[in-house]
């Protein structure tokens, strides 16, 4: 049974008080991603981390969707998220979107302009901007800051009934513009914005900015541990503010956590986005692309990325995590699973001179050594044969044990082959290997005369399904970070991010199911893609390859 504790961290130190002190009998937690774009695979560390905790301390959680800026945000992401949230192997307890709130949350912000707390401000962006001050400089308190209560409640109805353009008012909390946390210096917390919302159509023109609906929303649904990336820490006073003045009844607490930084991969949905938008991959569920969708369609499970986020842990310090380290749980996850086979991916011809014609026989080969149960295939073998051009050479350097001129190797669950010719084109090239076998040396019989150093996959040639594969390299080019260094984004993209090979698998894989996964047998594991593939001639994503130097601190 697969283990789904949440490895000892803090914030589950923080619960388990939280509990044996009495302060909450149920833990809630939720996981409210903003419907502007896909999923990716630092949101996996957050929906794992949330779901998990509130599982082993018998408690809740709530998928929200923060839908408060309709501008960027749609239903297409609304669906997409609910898939990933479900394809990772969790299951909410609650839906809810922040667009539900949308009058509470106005009549939270009547409760703030009653109270003294809030005003509305003509001030434009670039002026408010300007009014923040600096790190080491106080804030400039807006000119529109002490307008009274009266007006300003008249001013918010009328910003509310659609009376004013987008950026002529907004609604700002009033605080303190000498604090020196600078989200403290009196933030926006509505603005007007005559944007159709995917959930409420036309019915609202102004929006409640994150920082004010978030800790309302929290608060609604009883949620207990608000548990969030570390840039939200700066955050938690005006979070605790919004909760306590707008005299909220439950009060969430807000944690925060290092989020997931990956090698070669970037995690800003701006950045994907532009991928996407200008064609630099084939959609949000490129392979090559981080996004859940992605790396579902590339071939990772679902398990492998569970296992991966409770190994990495939750830490308040931020790091950067090696893509091997998650590649090293997919394989341990495929590894007894999947059934082995083999394909070649860059066919050279083969013919067996002594072999019969037209006879054609029949090997037997386990469909993985490590699950019995996974039994035992039939695989044709005769005159023809492809295998893979990278195992010839005809000039071999020192300790090369594959086929070379006047060297024997044995081809995998058949025969020892002995390669006695080389066929070139015009060109110089290498077309064809005439061969010979020694069919005294058939696989299974017990043979113990001579003994060969190298072994290769194959394919017969009569019975070859030609299939397509594809073989992925880091999108981007930055081993450390996707910060920002005086170059554009888009030129850190490797151009030699795809290769795309024509070749051919066993007979057998006729028919095969998008998604579904095998080894190819000294080539990698792959998956069949959910996008291309036919029954004629599937396509098949290379999920990762066979062998990594990575070792898993103990």
């Amino acid at each position: 049974m697969e283990e789904n504790n949440v490895k000892s961290n803090f914030i589950k130190n923080i619960i388990t008080e939280d509990l044996e002190s009495g302060k909450h009998k149920q833990i809630v937690t939720r996981f409210p991603p903003e419907p502007n774009g896909y999923l990716h695979i630092g949101h996996a560390k957050s929906i794992t981390l949330n779901f998990e905790l509130a599982d082993e301390f018998n408690g809740k959680t709530n998928l929200r969707f923060d839908d408060t800026n309709p501008v960027k945000e749609d239903t297409e992401y609304v669906e997409s998220i609910k898939e990933d949230v479900k394809w990772l192997g969790f299951d909410w307890d609650a839906l809810y979107f922040a667009s539900d709130y949308f009058d509470e949350m106005y009549k939270r912000a009547l409760v703030l302009i009653k109270k003294g707390k809030a005003f509305v401000c003509d001030l434009t962006a670039e002026e408010i901007r300007e009014h923040r001050g600096t790190l080491t400089k106080p804030g400039v308190e807006s000119p529109y800051r002490n307008r009274t209560i009266e007006e300003n409640l008249d001013l918010f109805e009328r910003m509310r009934s659609g009376e004013f353009k987008d950026g002529e008012k907004v609604l700002r909390a009033k605080i303190d513009m000498s604090s020196p946390n600078i989200n403290m210096r009196d933030p926006v917390i509505y603005r007007i914005a005559h944007s159709t919302h995917h959930n409420t159509g036309d019915k609202w023109c102004i929006y409640p900015m994150y920082d004010f609906a978030h800790p309302i929303e929290d608060a609604i649904e009883g949620v207990t541990h608000s548990i969030c990336t570390l840039e939200f820490e700066d955050h938690r006073p005006l979070y605790d503010w919004v909760v306590r003045e707008c005299e909220m009844e439950a009060q969430p607490r807000q944690i925060e956590f290092a989020r997931l930084n990956v090698t070669n991969t970037v995690t800003s949905k701006r950045k994907l986005k532009k991928l996407v938008d200008e064609k630099f991959v084939d959609g949000w569920d490129d392979p090559r692309m981080p996004t859940i969708a992605g790396i579902r369609r590339r071939g990772y499970t679902p398990e492998s990325i569970r296992n991966f986020c409770r190994e990495i842990g939750v830490a308040k310090a931020s790091s950067v995590v090696d893509e091997q380290m998650l590649e090293h749980f997919l394989r341990e996850d495929l590894k007894a699973k999947v059934p082995a086979t083999m394909a070649v991916l860059r066919p050279l011809k083969v013919i067996i001179t002594n072999y019969p014609e037209g006879k054609v026989e029949m090997l037997e080969a386990e469909n993985n050594s490590e699950n019995e149960a996974l039994g035992v295939r039939q695989i044709p073998f005769s005159r023809e044969l492809y295998i893979d051009q990278e195992d010839f050479i005809e000039n071999p350097p020192k300790k090369y044990f594959r086929l070379f001129p006047g060297n024997e190797v044995r081809f995998k669950n058949a025969y020892f082959i002995k390669c006695n010719e080389v066929v070139k084109d015009d060109d110089g090239n290498v077309v064809e290997l005439h061969c010979t076998y020694d069919p005294e040396t058939k696989c299974g019989t017990g043979f113990t005369g001579r003994k060969v150093k190298g072994t290769i996959h194959w394919i017969d040639a009569s019975h070859a399904l030609p299939a397509e594969f594809r073989l992925f390299q880091p999108l981007i080019l930055d081993e450390e970070s996707e910060e920002d260094d005086g170059k554009d984004f888009l030129d850190k993209v490797n151009p030699n991010s795809l290769e795309v090979l024509q070749g051919f698998v066993e007979e057998n894989m006729k028919g095969v199911k998008p998604q579904e996964k095998f080894q190819f047998i000294r080539v990698g594991y792959f998956n069949v893609d959910a996008k291309y593939s036919t029954d004629e001639k599937p396509v098949l994503n290379r999920i990762v390859s066979l062998k990594s130097s990575f070792k898993i601190k103990k």
